[in-house]
C-alpha cells in the first residue's frame, strides 16, 4: 500500500521537532540557557535581549543587562535595537515586492534606476547587488569611514564616495561582502518606487507584519524602549561612538525588537507578505551561500537561514531552522558581545549538541 507523500511529511516533521529538542523539559531548556547567559555576562559583559522559539511561540523570551547604564534601564524582549545588517534582509524583501508588482526584476541592470553610472556597472545586475557579488568596492572598508560616521548621508550622496572606484573583480565572479551593494539597493527601491526607503518599508513590510516597534532609527526621534549602545574598553562600560543612521541606510540602519523579529520570522513561513517564489529566490543559496539577504548553511546537519549585523554599539544574530520552524534572536547593544557564537551555542542547547560555558 503506498503511503501518502503529505504523512510521510507530517511525520518526518514530527520527528525532526523531537529530535531538535531531544524531548528537553522547558525547564531544563530554561535553566541552561540561564546559565550559559549568566556566564556570558561574567565572562563578556553580555547584555541584550534573547528569544528561542518554535512554530511562532517562545520557549525563551528574556532580556538581561541594561538598556541604558546611566538611569538602570533593563533589557526586555520588547527593548529595540540597532541590528546592523539584519536590515540587509528587509531590503531584499523590499526589492522583491517591487519585482512581484512589476516595478523592477532582478536582473535589471542598475544602471536602469542609477543615474549617470560609471561604465564600469554596465554589466552589474540587481541580483549581483543581493548577493555581494557586482565586485563594487564596500565603502565602510575604505581608510576614512570611521572619519565619516558621524556625517548625514543619504543613499545618493554616500554612493558618490564609491562610484568612480574600480571594480574589485568581474560582476558575478565570486562573492565579496559589499555594503556598498545595499546603498545602491536603497538608491534603486526608491527610484522603482517613487518612495523615501525608510517610508517603503513602513508602509509595505512593518505596518503590514503589524511590526511596530521597527524602523529607520534616527538620532532625533523620541524611541520608547530604545537601547543605548556601548563599548568595554580599560575604562569599562562606555558609549559608543556616535553614528549617523542615514549613513547606512539599506545595509544597516533599522531598529527593531525580539518580539518584532518573530513576527518577521513567522511571515516568512506564508504568503502574508511575499509570493511563494519571492520566498524561494531569497532564500536560493549563490556563491559560499549567501542568498538574498540571508545566509544559507547547514547547523548540527539542518538547513539554516541566518544573518549577524553590527554597527557602533549593538551587534544582532538570528538563525532559522526552517524545516523545524525554530528560530534564535539575539539582540545587544554591547558592541563587542559575540553574538554569532552565542547564538550557535543557544540552537546548540535547543538540539541537544555540545556547547561550552564561556571562562575566563
Amino acid at each position: 500500500m503506498r503511503i501518502p507523500t503529505r504523512f510521510l511529511q507530517a511525520v518526518l516533521s514530527l520527528l525532526l521537532l523531537l529530535v531538535l529538542s531531544e524531548n528537553l523539559p522547558a525547564q531544563d531548556l530554561t535553566a541552561r540557557v540561564e546559565e550559559y547567559l549568566a556566564a556570558q555576562a561574567e565572562v563578556n559583559h553580555f547584555m541584550g535581549s534573547v528569544l528561542i522559539a518554535r512554530d511562532g511561540k517562545p520557549l525563551f523570551r528574556k532580556g538581561f543587562g541594561l538598556a541604558n547604564a546611566e538611569h538602570d534601564v533593563p533589557n526586555t524582549a520588547q527593548t529595540k535595537f540597532r541590528i546592523g545588517s539584519l536590515t540587509k534582509q528587509f531590503t531584499a524583501a523590499a526589492v522583491l515586492l517591487l519585482q512581484e508588482r512589476g516595478l523592477l526584476d532582478v536582473q535589471d541592470p542598475i544602471g536602469k534606476y542609477v543615474e549617470d553610472p560609471p561604465q564600469s556597472w554596465a554589466d552589474v545586475r540587481i541580483h549581483h547587488l543581493l548577493t555581494h557579488t557586482s565586485g563594487i568596492p564596500s565603502f565602510t572598508s575604505f581608510p576614512d569611514y570611521v572619519e565619516t560616521w558621524m556625517i548625514p548621508s543619504r543613499p545618493q550622496k554616500t554612493m558618490l564616495r564609491f562610484r568612480d572606484k574600480p571594480l574589485d573583480f568581474p560582476p558575478g565572479r565570486k562573492l565579496s561582502y559589499s555594503n556598498s551593494g545595499y546603498i545602491l539597493l536603497a538608491v534603486i527601491i526608491e527610484k522603482a518606487s517613487g518612495m523615501r526607503y525608510e517610508e517603503f518599508l513602513q508602509k509595505n513590510v512593518f505596518e503590514p507584519l503589524a511590526m511596530n516597534d521597527s524602523g529607520h532609527d534616527t538620532f532625533a526621534a523620541i524611541l520608547k524602549h530604545r537601547a543605548a549602545g556601548y563599548i568595554w574598553d580599560e575604562a569599562g562600560l562606555q558609549h559608543a561612538p556616535y553614528h549617523d543612521m542615514d549613513l547606512p541606510i539599506g545595509g544597516g540602519d533599522l531598529f527593531s525588537t525580539a518580539d518584532d523579529l518573530l513576527k518577521w520570522d513567522q511571515a516568512l513561513y506564508t504568503d502574508r507578505l511575499l509570493s511563494d517564489e519571492s520566498r524561494k529566490a531569497m532564500f536560493t543559496r549563490f556563491k559560499k551561500g549567501y542568498a538574498y539577504g540571508w545566509g544559507v548553511a547547514k547547523m548540527f546537519g539542518r538547513k539554516i537561514h541566518s544573518h549577524g549585523g553590527g554597527i557602533n554599539g549593538f551587534s544582532a544574530q538570528i538563525i532559522r531552522f526552517p524545516a523545524d520552524n525554530v528560530t534564535v534572536i539575539v539582540l545587544c547593544n554591547l558592541e563587542s558581545s559575540p553574538t554569532m557564537q552565542v547564538g550557535r551555542d543557544l540552537a546548540a542547547i535547543l538540539c541537544g549538541k555540545g556547547y561550552e560555558l564561556p571562562t575566563r
